[in-house]
């Protein structure tokens, strides 16, 4: 009905996701065209996911969740989320199309962020369908790369292009497992925030496993202050509070989980997006 439909893009309007035409018709603003599934960078699956009844039961979990540390998704689904995805076929599809979504436009600010080697080879650890790797190559012609996920995620990578044939090897594995693929760098992006701290251990040693001393390591993750001062990524630690084990953490956070795992922190370097780059060496 027209009038149920005028009062809710009133609403919408005053988020900016739509306005009103002098002749009384409504039209998407740039926001709002933003979540259509054809929009250049489109953020539509990013916001399936973060309304997804996953994310509605966690967040509704949050006073649980202050009281016995249990991230909400826990408490109602009684286990962990990355289990669960990997048991919900569906779900898990609806949290790797909404990764994708959210790093479009993300990746490639990455990739300029960083002097990468003119030749060498790129691991990208737990690098999902591939978009940062296939970013970093694309800039650098003189690389080849590595991309290693799950099964299941691998399947549907990004890294078919013509100017990538004979460039790429795409290799199943877990983070949790020991790794085999030797190259120069390694990226492990958006991957430590998801874990606590004693898992985030397994992960980086696993990695320094395979790594040869002086190889180098970018953890690509939003690095809050040590003051306790303010940052986007603030929101995003909640997040991580009501879902997973894992949090957001500062350079010192990061520098300490590091050094008890082989590796020495180098510098942090800003880029155009929310994550910063943390460079480690193997030692």
């Amino acid at each position: 009905m027209a009038e149920p439909l005028e009062r809710v893009l009133r609403l919408l309007a005053m988020k900016d996701l739509f306005h009103k035409e002098d002749d009384g018709m409504w039209d998407l603003s740039p926001a709002g065209r933003s979540l259509c599934s054809d929009a250049v960078n489109s953020q539509r699956e990013a916001a399936l996911l973060f309304t997804d009844e996953m994310f509605r039961h966690s967040a509704a979990g949050l006073p649980n969740t202050l009281m016995t540390g249990l991230p909400g998704f826990e408490a109602f689904h009684g286990m962990e989320f990355f289990p669960y995805l990997r048991g919900h076929s569906e779900k898990n599809q609806v949290f790797d199309k909404a990764m994708v979504s959210i790093t479009a436009g993300v990746n490639e600010k990455i990739a300029r962020s960083y002097l990468f080697p003119e030749t060498g080879t790129v691991v990208d650890v737990a690098g999902g369908r591939g978009g940062l790797l296939k970013e970093v190559l694309a800039l650098h012609p003189g690389l080849s790369g590595v991309l290693l996920d799950r099964p299941e995620t691998i399947a549907s990578h990004l890294l078919d292009g013509e100017a990538l044939k004979g460039r790429c090897r795409i290799v199943a594995g877990d983070i949790f497992s020991n790794l085999t693929v030797q190259g120069d760098i390694y990226l492990l992006k958006n991957v430590l925030h998801d874990f606590s701290d004693g898992d985030a251990v397994k992960i980086l040693r696993n990695v320094r496993s395979a790594m040869r001393p002086g190889a180098k390591l970018l953890v690509i993750e939003a690095v809050l202050p040590d003051d306790g001062s303010a940052h986007p990524a603030v929101a995003l630690d909640i997040v991580m509070l009501m879902t997973v084990r894992g949090r957001e953490r500062t350079e010192s956070e990061f520098d300490a989980l590091l050094g008890s795992s082989g590796f020495r922190m180098s510098s942090v370097l800003p880029t155009l997006a929310l994550s910063s780059i943390i460079e480690a060496e193997a030692v």
